[in-house]
């Protein structure tokens, strides 16, 4: 089945063009097929592609060399065709051999959903440490689907003098590509030292600090600049926000707080980029609560809670107090309140980030989250007096 939305292409282009798509989505029998491929077309669009036409099917399990059938296939290369379409996008992850013969046989680019995601965080990486954590995840992805020569490896190498006796070329590129990565994960280890002393001065100096965590476009830095006065980037796409900014805020009632705004998730997030991304992530691991903003007017909220905890345990974050921040509640026509767990805490905030409306809920809720880890310090200080 074709599906091509309004105001796609429908003539047949002289020249493929790589800037539009089309996009392959097939059932497998998994409950969100039409949530994910709705996704897919956001990551799609927020990779600066246009989505021409989508390609649906249903299977009972992957085909073995080209992922969808034969007929499927070549439905997806008359798409292509009748579009003007130069790249073929997958809601799934390939095997090097898969994209390889889907490449073969449709004469056109294949990228697979991971691949997206990686190509999405290669243009939003601002910071040093950004670029070089995404080119890590990058070059390890890469590295397992090195089946032709880099000739441009070779080329930003200077190509001679650089194989080894009887090296082939695919030999070559793995070396170069084994040394690229070895040199970024160097890099990284001093990134990280240098994060975990700026965090030690704020632990010595008793800061709290609170990350803001949650599903990729859930609202998070439109909620940082509320709280802080930021200009963090915002805007209606997925990673908006990749590089970790902290800012510091102070509110009568506890002092000092610092405010950290972290990389979005998403559903089947790369292992790559989490383990990439592990020492921005930190910032999360190590803070004394965790702000979980959630849209609340998506129809898939809770599994995008489930998603968000269950990257938060990967990183080792599960243990940390946590606040739900439902926001977009303008959208779901709601209104701001508080819910309190059986403790008498706050475990669940309904707000707007973009109105406005319940922000003065969120920084009540972080006096008293503070308040109560103030008071967590004092008294073992006091017992040892």
């Amino acid at each position: 089945m074709i599906d091509r939305p309004q105001g796609g292409d429908q003539e047949s282009s002289s020249k493929p063009s790589s800037d539009k798509a089309v996009l392959i989505a097939l059932d497998f029998g998994e409950p969100d097929t039409e949530e994910s491929l709705e996704e897919l077309r956001r990551l799609t669009e927020s990779a600066g592609v246009s989505v021409q036409a989508v390609v649906q099917g249903k299977r009972s399990r992957p085909d073995a060399a080209l992922f969808a059938g034969s007929g499927k296939v070549d439905e997806v290369g008359q798409a292509l065709r009748d579009t003007g379409s130069g790249v073929a996008i997958f809601n799934h992850d390939l095997s090097p051999a898969q994209q390889r013969n889907l490449e073969q046989r449709l004469q056109s680019r294949v990228v697979d959903r991971t691949s997206l995601i990686l190509d999405i965080f290669a243009q939003r990486a601002q910071s040093h440490e950004g670029k070089v954590q995404v080119e890590l995840a990058q070059l390890e992805r890469l590295s397992t689907r090195l089946v032709r020569g880099w000739t441009h490896l070779e080329r930003q190498k200077g190509g001679v003098g650089l194989r080894g006796p009887g090296e082939t070329q695919l030999e070559t590129d793995r070396r170069l590509v084994g040394n690229r990565v070895k040199s970024l994960k160097e890099k990284l280890v001093k990134l990280t030292r240098q994060r975990h002393t700026q965090r030690r001065a704020r632990t010595k100096n008793a800061v709290f600090s609170v990350s803001l965590v949650g599903y990729t476009n859930a609202g998070k830095s439109t909620l940082f600049n509320r709280l802080t006065h930021a200009g963090a980037y915002v805007a209606d796409q997925l990673f908006a926000t990749l590089d970790t900014t902290s800012r510091r805020v102070f509110l009568p009632e506890v002092g000092q707080l610092v405010l950290s705004d972290t990389v979005g998730f998403i559903k089947h997030l790369p292992h790559g980029l989490v383990v990439s991304f592990r020492a921005t992530l930190e910032e999360a691991v190590q803070a004394d609560l965790l702000l979980h903003v959630v849209d609340a007017a998506s129809a898939a909220r809770d599994s995008q809670i489930e998603q968000v905890n269950s990257v938060l345990a990967e990183i080792g974050a599960a243990h940390l107090p946590q606040i739900l921040v439902m926001n977009k509640i303008d959208a779901a026509s709601l209104s701001p309140r508080v819910e309190r767990d059986e403790y008498g805490k706050i475990s669940r905030i309904w707000i707007s980030a973009a109105s406005g409306d319940g922000l003065d809920l969120v920084r009540q809720a972080l006096i008293e989250a503070a308040k109560q880890t103030q008071e967590q310090t004092i008294q073992p200080e006091a017992l040892t007096a």
